[in-house]
């Protein structure tokens, strides 16, 4: 049977989430998408963990959830904030379990270190990474632990603002039950393939969603062909990088992440890891320092260079949003404006669900419900010869898929949003 999976994603209880993070808007809008198991998130989160607990109904000896129509698998993101080695570390892990009641016992042990009840992804200020680890295979050794968008400035296990240089640094004698990595929005695995030490290491891809609209749960995903459908023969999948099981993954261009660009959003400077590097990754506005991107930050770990694909790797395919791409085509900003509404609908209904229409639907059939050039607009994200605008410090990235839109003299490469001329500043 073949799963497409978001493992991490957050509910209604997560700061910064919409209201609408409940399990029936979630399982709606997976159908639609075109994903059929959910991560739950927010799992330690006491009115959470009852809404689920009623409403999803467990597989006998499967490991995993159903409700209306959608697989469900318990997870949750913890957030550990430590000093080590005269340095603030803040780095997310994103867990996953295998019933309620291993989560209820997860749940008893990390009372002890932080509250549950204030936020759907709890902050342990103090616990280290290794120790989280430790409490959670002493409960399971079913548990696993992921590194949750492992290259974000901020909470990325290898963050430029937080982070450490490699997994052993931050997980210690703990590293040796670690066996994947989540790539984040910023990444693909190109990106990591460039470091050797990380070719033991799965990479898996998952939304974050903070709300349930299409073009956020789904925007990245994990697909598993599988013989019989338990969390243990996922979680097998994974661990094994087996290939045969683990097909690929789902990754948006990782230029439209927030943060794969050096940059600083107050000043609009956004500037590829050459030009950092020239700057001294200070802003040329304000002097400041630059919040370091995720393209800049592989570049300095990496051994390897560029287009380098390690033997055994996961494939993964780029995709963008289907509303992203109908928005673009039409000049609207809204994603959620009703003419975008109105041909997404047309799509769904006669396709099935966006995942079907993105990488599957021939040209002709999706020109004759959207027109030649939504259709050619789809066919080119899913070959991938579409252009982003990179995205930096918390801004999202610019799709352009059939004109560009650079006016920056001799420079080939797009610099800041407010288009400066960075020779003036060297």
């Amino acid at each position: 049977m073949k799963i497409i999976a978001d493992l991490h994603l957050h509910s209604k209880y997560s700061r910064a989430t919409s209201q609408r993070m409940d399990v029936d808007e979630l399982a709606h809008f997976a159908k639609i998408k075109g994903l059929n198991l959910l991560g739950t998130g927010d799992i330690t989160f006491p009115a959470w963990f009852k809404d689920l607990k009623q409403k999803l109904k467990p597989m006998e000896g499967a490991g995993l959830l159903r409700y209306k129509g959608i697989l469900w698998m318990l997870t949750v993101e913890l957030s550990t904030v430590y000093e080590q080695d005269k340095k603030v570390r803040k780095v997310h892990h994103l867990i996953l379990m295998p019933s309620f009641e291993i989560a209820e016992q997860i749940t008893e042990r990390l009372k002890r270190y932080g509250r549950l009840d204030v936020d759907g992804r709890p902050v342990f200020n103090n616990l280290t990474s290794p120790e989280l680890v430790e409490i959670l295979k002493e409960t399971s050794k079913s548990v696993e632990v992921i590194p949750a968008h492992c290259w974000t400035p901020w909470y990325g296990v290898f963050g430029s603002k937080s982070g450490f240089d490699s997994l052993e640094e931050c997980y210690q004698d703990m590293t040796k039950y670690i066996f994947a990595l989540e790539t984040g929005l910023s990444s693909d695995p190109p990106m990591n393939w460039r470091l050797s030490a990380l070719d033991k290491y799965a990479l898996v891809s998952n939304s974050d969603a903070h709300s349930p609209w299409p073009w956020r749960i789904g925007r990245e995903a994990n697909v598993f062909e599988l013989p019989e459908i338990s969390y243990d023969e996922i979680i097998r999948a994974i661990r094994e990088k087996d290939s045969r099981r683990f097909k690929q993954t789902i990754e948006v261009n990782p230029a439209y992440g927030k943060y794969h660009w050096t940059g600083h959003r107050k000043c609009g400077i956004s500037v590829s890891p050459r030009e950092a590097i020239k700057l001294g990754d200070i802003c040329p506005v304000c002097k400041r320092r630059l919040t370091e991107g995720v393209e800049e930050r592989v570049e300095k770990l990496a051994d390897r260079p560029p287009g380098f694909r390690p033997e055994g790797a996961i494939s993964y395919v780029h995709l963008l949003p289907l509303h992203e791409i109908i928005a673009s085509v039409l000049g609207i900003d809204s994603l959620s404006a009703s003419k975008v509404w109105s041909i997404y609908n047309s799509l769904i209904s006669k396709f099935g669900n966006e995942f079907h229409v993105l990488l599957d639907v021939k040209g002709r059939e999706l020109s004759e419900v959207v027109g030649p050039r939504i259709a050619e607009a789809i066919l080119r994200v899913r070959k991938g010869k579409v252009k982003v605008i990179p995205g930096y410090d918390g801004v999202y990235g610019e799709i352009m898929i059939f004109e560009k839109k650079r006016h920056l003299g001799e420079i080939d490469e797009p610099v800041s949003r407010k288009q400066v001329n960075l020779e003036r500043f060297m």
